[in-house]
């Protein structure tokens, strides 16, 4: 169908372009006949983007399909604002077609405005006109009669009701701009349409270029000037355990930080604390956002120390302003209050931190921030940055049907909100384990010796918002400490640490040499300690506990031949576990071994030649090595990457909160490891 597929073409168009309308915001919408599949007449229908898609990526199933008749029969039984929510509650009797989306709360300006296509979006330049103190008289001055001011109003039936009106009452207008919201463009269509809402934006954006301020925050602050590129990321690193903590007092969260310019400049700004406190306006923007960011007020180059201790005292009297902003507005019948903690932290001079339930949605909360700055900048250099009264902001983020919203949203899977880092992740065990954490839900960081097959790894496993690849020779303490910046700065912080990386030279006692000796110890005794005792920090200032977990082996309790230095540092490894189960336990953290055995297929360390030694010691074709080892268990069933994976997923998942300091074996069973 034509009129759908023209549809989502031009919604792509918009929502791919930053400069259109931000993630998941705005919608679109046509008007078309369709035949009615119970009486086979032909009627008008709506299509209209869903609640909670993104134009970007929109698709038919992502469309609320509505007989249009009906949605506007709505008009005549509405009974005015203090009805709005039952309005939008009959929308799903007007619905066409079963099982599509569910309507948003914007399908009323589409529905009842007399025009065959309509757009809604929250481009910066828009909103600039949107949230200026004097909007209304910029729009005339930008736009003359083409574009028309639309006040404040709750998105609803009553906004749709003065929209359509301002159309009826002004033939030429093309489009108008929602006061603190965003802008509305119509054509007959779907190309008149798409142009007019093009045109909305670039003519605001070179009204605001020509007439600006070239300093709308002000002038630069020298003490807030952004540190240098190294100086800062290391500082960002060294906050972040204690930022995530903050942001996860009342929920766990992922995180992003973004050092980019545009919020660096803002932060250096003498506007920057007065604006920071005014918060954003766009319904968009702050029910992602939270009502304001917390703003660290002390200078760019304050000590670690200090910041720390500044950030609690900040968040202590964040918390307390959120709560008694809930309870200014909140009435008997309004949701629970959702967590007092901040959203956004900024720090000047290091950049912006966003938090949310996934790594995507953290990262389009701190995007959603540079969009506020955006307006800001925009409404400050040609007037006064004015967003909507806090009330209103209230009513917007404790609305009943954006309760029903997240109600609606699917359960989170075992390991949400989780940030896993797994060593020697690029192949074998340590894939399979960084696979199946993150089809749990986790973030992963899949670190590996080689950097081109660690991002090969996490790019099988999913984009950067899931996965990312870090080189790391676990033998090389700087090493690592560069792998736990990037690993905090990629997602927050670090809740799951992964010692799995290994290499085995099967000798016997007379053959191994020294070398044989050290590389071994290096890389899995001295590794696993090095790897354990960089991440420790991030998990104890974090303050959510977490989980250690060593990969170590049947071989660690069972004295096989020809194979000294692997099963001795098997062994340390082994009895790592105990102690840093002891020693971590008083932060909540738990530390755990899982001992596989005969591991063949898939495992990096039996291709890299092992399987070839121990096949020739048990006088065994080396391609039948697995059925071999897979006779002499209890169970007689091969060992797989994947069920390794599958004991560190339930060690780690929400089942066993309670075991620390135990080794799981993943041998189908070998009589002579069985723990004494």
């Amino acid at each position: 169908m034509s009129t759908v597929s023209d549809l989502i073409a031009r919604s792509h168009r918009l929502g791919s372009d930053p400069r259109n309308t931000n993630y998941g915001g705005g919608n679109t919408s046509a008007k078309g006949r369709a035949t009615d599949p119970v009486t086979g007449e032909e009627v008008e229908v709506l299509w209209v983007k869903g609640s909670g898609g993104d134009l970007a990526t929109l698709a038919e199933e992502g469309l609320a399909v509505l007989r249009l008749d009906r949605v506007r029969t709505l008009r005549r039984v509405y009974q005015g604002p203090e009805h709005e929510d039952e309005m939008v509650a009959a929308l799903d009797y007007c619905s066409f077609a079963p099982r599509t989306a569910a309507p948003s709360i914007d399908t009323f300006m589409h529905a009842l405005v007399d025009a065959r296509h309509v757009d809604h979006l929250h481009p910066d330049s828009g909103i600039a006109f949107a949230t200026a103190a004097d909007g209304e008289e910029l729009t005339r001055r930008a736009f003359g009669d083409r574009v028309v001011w639309v006040p404040w109003r709750r998105p609803g039936i009553q906004l749709g009701i003065d929209i359509a009106t301002i159309r009826e009452k002004n033939p030429q207008a093309v489009g108008c701009i929602l006061g603190g919201h965003g802008i509305s463009a119509w054509g007959d269509t779907s190309e008149e349409a798409e142009q007019n809402s093009l045109w909305i934006i670039r003519t605001a954006q070179e009204y605001l270029d020509a007439h600006g301020r070239s300093d709308p925050f002000g002038a630069a602050v020298a003490e807030n000037a952004p540190l240098p590129r190294d100086e800062r990321r290391q500082k960002a690193a060294r906050l972040a355990a204690t930022i995530r903590g903050i942001a996860s007092h009342d929920h766990p969260v992922v995180g992003h930080f973004d050092d980019s310019d545009v919020v660096l400049d803002f932060l250096a700004s003498e506007k920057a604390p007065a604006l920071v406190e005014l918060g954003t306006s766009c319904p968009d923007h702050f029910l992602r956002t939270k009502i304001k960011p917390l703003l660290l007020d002390v200078p760019a180059d304050a000590s670690v120390e200090h910041s720390i201790a500044r950030l609690r005292e900040l968040h202590e009297q964040y918390r307390a302003d959120y709560t008694a902003y809930y309870r200014r507005h909140a009435t008997p019948d309004s949701p629970a209050l959702r967590g007092a903690d901040p959203a956004i932290v900024l720090v000047p001079g290091v950049g912006m931190f966003s938090y949310g339930a996934t790594k995507q949605t953290a990262r389009v909360a701190g995007e959603y921030y540079i969009n506020a700055i955006n307006v800001m900048r925009g409404a400050e250099s040609v007037s006064t940055y004015r967003p909507i009264e806090e009330a209103e902001k209230f009513r917007i983020e404790y609305w009943a049907l954006e309760e029903a919203k997240l109600r609606r949203l699917p359960k989170p899977k075992s390991h949400a909100t989780r940030i896993a880092l797994v060593t020697g992740a690029a192949s074998g065990i340590g894939k399979a384990i960084a696979k199946r954490l993150a089809a749990d839900g986790a973030c992963v960081v899949v670190a590996d010796l080689d950097p081109a097959k660690a991002e090969a790894a996490a790019a099988e496993i999913g984009d950067t918002d899931v996965a990312v690849g870090l080189a790391v020779d676990v033998r090389d303490s700087a090493a690592i400490a560069a792998l736990v910046r990037d690993a905090v700065l990629a997602f927050g912080g670090i809740d799951i640490v992964v010692n799995n990386a290994g290499v085995s030279l099967a000798r016997s006692l007379l053959e191994t040499t020294e070398d044989d000796w050290d590389l071994q110890h290096d890389i899995m005794s001295k590794g696993s300690f090095l790897v354990s005792k960089a991440t420790a920090p991030v998990l104890i200032e974090q303050g959510l506990g977490g989980d250690v977990i060593y990969i170590a082996s049947k071989n660690a309790v069972f004295a096989g031949p020809n194979n000294i230095a692997y099963s001795a540092t098997k062994a340390d490894q082994a009895h790592q576990v105990r102690l840093l189960a002891v020693e971590l336990g008083e932060h909540g953290i738990k530390v755990n071994g899982i001992n596989p055995d005969g591991v063949v297929r898939g495992s990096g360390i039996f291709a890299g030649g092992w399987g070839a030694n121990r096949a020739k010691t048990y006088g065994v074709p080396e391609e039948k090595l697995g059925e071999f080892y897979a006779q002499r268990t209890i169970l007689k069933r091969e060992v797989l990457p994947e069920h390794v994976a599958n004991a560190v997923s339930v060690i780690t998942g929400p089942d066993l909160t309670h075991t620390t300091g135990l080794h799981i074996p993943v041998d189908a069973g070998v009589a002579a490891a069985f723990l004494r």
